[in-house]
């Protein structure tokens, strides 16, 4: 069942093209992520909301409201920009909206969901970064919607807030709600439903986001094929540990114990360096291939990581997990769950 659809809708600002039209349809309880800039995601929910008007297309809903009141009584909402009435404790935020809403639900059982039930009594001014945005979260069920909408939802969460954003979703998608999510995380993207979708200057494009027990990607078989075919019968096979990227005209080699994890993104691999990331002309599987050798592990059709810098395996669901690195920023890669009983065999579990 189709609860939302979206027609060549198209954005422009002045002369500016915020993004072309592209067409997408959400049905019954599916959760779609798409990865985009924090700009473009922020237009694209307003737009929804019929807050600012396309440039072009249009958006069909499976029950048309006749006023925005009803609009929002059907949808919810989790936005960066959502704002708290501080001298109010959680219980009561909650409950200024169960009037507004004009609902009948139990405040204490949508505040266990997402995990605030011990700080009902507390003052939201009191609560902690994270700790709000799981309130705004508990708000955007409250009527009990059957659309959510939600703006990067993992930004600036702590680990415990992240593992229940995780099952929050889950938990809705069970309830046969349909989720859409904008984020400009492309990891936290895939560790969210593997329904992930990239939003730029080319349109609207579906990410290859699937379990890494299915067969590899044609073009690397064929890849692979090629080489077999053309290398000379006579050449010296030369084992170089050093991994190439290019940056503008030069090549960098890397070691392979600088190199944090590798992500394909629109078919280019990129080295994860301290921090800094480098695109290299070898595809993923060629990479893993020279890599493996020195503890890589290919965790996810898009990712490579290096198995020496994983801090912490984190079980989000039960078919949803990222590894935790001990770099920098603190990466979360994701885990395909078809991977874990291999990684278990690798790390002795």
């Amino acid at each position: 069942m189709t609860l939302l659809s979206i027609v060549q809708l198209e954005k422009r600002t002045g002369n500016t093209l915020d993004f072309p039209a592209f067409d997408l349809t959400i049905n019954k309880g599916e959760t779609i992520a798409i990865y985009c800039n924090s700009v473009i995601g922020n237009t694209l929910l307003r737009i929804i909301c019929g807050e600012l008007p396309p440039t072009g297309g249009n958006i069909h809903f499976q029950k048309q409201a006749k006023n925005r009141q009803e609009f929002f009584k059907q949808f919810g909402l989790s936005l960066q920009s959502d704002e708290l009435y501080e001298r109010l404790n959680a219980k009561e935020y909650l409950h200024f909206f169960k009037k507004l809403y004009d609902v009948e639900v139990n405040i204490d059982i949508i505040l266990e969901e997402v995990r605030l039930i011990d700080k009902k009594h507390i003052r939201s001014e009191k609560l902690s970064s994270s700790e709000k945005k799981r309130l705004h979260f508990g708000r955007s069920i409250l009527h009990n919607p059957s659309f959510i909408m939600m703006e990067n939802p993992t930004q600036n969460l702590d680990l415990e807030s992240t593992m229940i954003l995780h099952r929050f979703i889950s938990n809705l998608e069970k309830q046969g709600k349909s989720i859409l999510i904008t984020t400009d995380n492309l990891e936290n993207a895939i560790s969210l439903t593997n329904l992930v979708y990239r939003l730029d200057h080319t349109g609207l494009n579906k990410l290859d986001v699937v379990d890494d027990r299915e067969e590899p990607m044609i073009e690397e078989k064929h890849e692979s094929i090629v080489q077999e075919q053309t290398e000379p019968e006579s050449s010296i096979p030369i084992r170089i540990d050093k991994i190439p990227a290019k940056v503008d005209d030069k090549i960098i080699l890397f070691d392979p114990t600088e190199i944090d994890f590798i992500e394909s993104n629109s078919g280019v691999s990129n080295l994860n360096v301290n921090g800094e990331t480098f695109p290299s002309s070898l595809t993923l599987q060629a990479l893993h291939d020279r890599l493996q050798p020195f503890g890589f592990f290919r965790c996810h059709r898009s990712y490579i990581v290096n198995l020496q810098k994983v801090k912490e395996v984190i079980t989000w669901t039960r078919n949803s997990y990222s590894l935790i690195l001990d770099d920098q920023k603190k990466s979360s890669i994701p885990l395909s769950k078809g991977k874990m009983d291999e990684l278990k065999q690798i790390i002795g579990m």
